[in-house]
């Protein structure tokens, strides 16, 4: 292996072509494209380090350059043989690839900061040949280092991409770059976003303040209105109040800034509590999303982590990690009224990835899971954690392989009817160096809608918000990694994801983790009943303004709902019309609101019309409604109409 020498000589190619096109990337900006595409050797005694392959930009036109891309294209075996330079002609160089990817073969890449990947993280082959075309480029990524550097920089004279082979065994060719430049703009105002918060480890429950300041630099041109900042407070704090310039709205963490003149700045102090345990990291991260004029370094709203327009800070919880204490499933259902799945005397088919269970007072509830892991083995019900309960008790093992920290495994537990709460304990949440970092995120769902439990932390892991993350080791049989689920709400679906946080190893070695006991509250129906009335004619009034006189029609609307979390069935009610109306024949009608009921109903108590999901009839004065069943949060309407006598 050898190493390369800091100096180089230059050798230039011979001719080359200069294309030009104009793009709108900025207000009043013209971006220049220049290509060199004159087919060059690249090996360790072509173009060693030393003296490096030099591909030349020239450009006559003088403008200051706002902003520079690259894209290259290159066949070489093993591409992490090379390195790659660009240069100005002011002389700033800067690394722009650093020979990552090891063996994979070719660079067909396109180089631009606005991208979110770096290029180091580039790992697949590339195809690239003499009959290529480009652009575009096959891949987009960032450069290793940002080519900022150049912004502000005269573009007259020649730009260099300089690129050498460090190591032998392995050669290619070099077959065409296009370098673009973007001229700065005079109608632009520069926005710059920074970030503080005022410590940097409080404790648990804590009062924290973020302060954030949006500045418009003094040389300037322009003034910026409309300015808008966005900063989403993270899992982990609670937002208590804002002060400063301008608004903040929490639900959608948008600070309305408005004006921000040359030179100008402007502040929020956002004051919070942190409720996540002891050992959490807490990052807060914001950016500019909108202003009335484009900026000259930034681009608003698109996420780019190296613009000045976007700024993050981060605190870790201090103090002693001690296990929580799980909230009581008692003060929303009596121990009467709970309900035990124990996993003992349980079995789960070998193989299987879905199950369900017949539970009394529920139904039949489903376990599935999946992954883009992969299971060391299959699933299944044993004692292999038990988390301090005891040898005796079982639990849904899961032993995992994944081979990089963003994959993953999802439980997904679907209940028959909804449940106005719950509570089970995961086992083995912990953490183990250079081997993985367990973290488990649950989510309930009730009607389609998110729900989200309260977790509880062991001495082992921490909480942020609905996930919990290891951090330290605990043995199967501790309860130092139990971490304790509830949901104080009505669910119908649970999502358990387990994975890796950050912490993690790129590629993490197997981890196991156990879902022990769920604890349900007894299903519950809640019905209600309403009755309203509207006068719709009278024989005097006709539809304006009538009154309720006789001969006037009215109209009817019974509602039923169920606002309870269990399925109400078998549904009956009804209703005595007095003497002083008639009912009119054929006018009822049900739906699921007063407004929409628009299926008909005839008078009888059979036909077609009662075996959809609500039904009507009238024998006599007394008029019945039914319905075969209401789910959670479901309503009948019925609505009918009478003749005042």
């Amino acid at each position: 292996m050898h190493k390369c020498a800091k100096g180089f000589v230059e050798t230039l190619l011979g001719l080359f072509a200069i294309a030009m096109f104009f793009g709108s990337a900025q207000a009043q900006a013209a971006t220049i494209n220049y290509t060199n595409s004159t087919d060059a050797t690249i090996s360790e005694n072509a173009t060693p380090c030393t003296n490096p392959l030099l591909i030349p930009f020239s450009v006559g036109t003088s403008y200051t350059v706002s902003d520079v891309n690259i894209g290259i294209l290159i066949g070489h075996t093993y591409r992490g043989d090379l390195l790659m330079y660009l240069r100005s002609p002011a002389g700033t160089r800067v690394e722009i690839f650093s020979g990552t990817g090891a063996g994979a073969d070719n660079f067909n890449v396109q180089l631009d900061d606005a991208f979110g990947t770096s290029v180091s993280t580039h790992s697949s082959a590339d195809t690239a040949t003499a009959g290529t075309s480009v652009p575009p480029y096959q891949r987009n990524f960032s450069p290793a280092n940002a080519l900022t550097a150049f912004n502000g920089q005269n573009s007259s004279g020649t730009w260099r991409l300089e690129i050498c082979d460090r190591f032998n065994g392995d050669s290619g060719s070099f077959y065409q770059a296009n370098l673009s430049l973007t001229d700065t703009p005079t109608n632009f105002a520069d926005l710059s976003l920074s970030k503080s918060v005022n410590n940097a480890a409080p404790t648990n429950g804590a009062a924290i303040a973020y302060t954030l300041q949006v500045t418009n630099a003094a040389a300037s041109p322009n003034t910026a209105t409309d300015v808008v900042v966005r900063d989403i407070l993270p899992a982990g704090v609670t937002f208590v109040s804002a002060s400063g310039f301008g608004s903040y709205n929490n639900a959608t963490g948008n600070w309305s800034v408005g004006t921000v003149a040359p030179g100008q700045t402007r502040a929020l102090t956002i004051n919070a509590t942190v409720n996540a345990t002891s050992g959490a990291v807490i990052t807060n991260t914001a950016e500019i999303t909108a202003s009335s004029i484009v900026d000259i370094d930034s681009t608003p709203n698109n996420g780019n982590t190296g613009e000045d327009d976007y700024a993050a800070r981060s605190f870790t919880v201090a103090g002693t990690r001690t296990a929580g204490t799980p909230p009581n499933l008692s003060t929303i259902c009596s121990p009467a009224n709970q309900i035990l799945f124990d996993w003992n005397g349980k079995s789960w088919a070998s193989g299987s990835l879905n199950n369900s269970f017949t539970i009394a007072g529920i139904g039949s509830v489903n376990f599935t899971l999946s992954t883009d892991g992969s299971f060391q083995s299959s699933p299944e019900v044993n004692n292999s954690n038990t988390g301090a309960f005891g040898t005796g008790q079982q639990s849904l093992y899961q032993f995992l392989e994944f081979t990089n920290k963003t994959q993953s495994s999802t439980t997904i537990v679907t209940l028959p009817t909804a449940v106005p709460g719950l509570q089970f304990t995961i086992f083995d949440v912990d953490y183990a160096a250079n081997d993985f970092a367990d973290k488990f995120t649950v989510t309930g769902t009730y009607n389609g809608a998110t729900v989200y439990p309260t977790l509880t932390n062991g001495i082992a892991n921490y909480v942020v918000g609905n996930s919990v993350i290891g951090d330290a080791g605990s043995d199967s049989a501790s309860a130092n990694g139990n971490v304790v689920v509830t949901f104080l709400a009505p669910v119908d679906t649970i999502s358990i994801v387990y994975g890796n946080h950050t912490t993690a190893p790129d590629d993490p070695d197997g981890q196991a983790a156990s879902i022990y006991d769920f604890n349900f509250c007894r299903p519950n129906t809640a019905l209600s009943i309403t009755k309203i009335s509207q006068v719709i004619s009278d024989p005097v009034n006709g539809t304006a303004n009538p009154k309720a006189i006789p001969g006037a029609i009215i109209q009817y609307c019974i509602l039923i709902s169920n606002a309870g979390s269990a399925t109400a069935a078998s549904i009956n009610a009804t209703d005595t019309i007095p003497g002083n109306i008639t009912y009119t024949a054929g006018t009822m009608r049900s739906g699921n609101n007063c407004g929409s009921a628009a299926t008909v109903e005839d008078d009888n108590a059979t036909g077609a019309d009662e075996t959809d999901p609500f039904g009507a009839a009238i024998s006599g004065t007394v008029l019945t409604a039914t319905a075969a069943s209401l789910v959670p949060a479901q309503a009948y309407a019925l609505t009918f109409q009478v003749t005042v006598n």
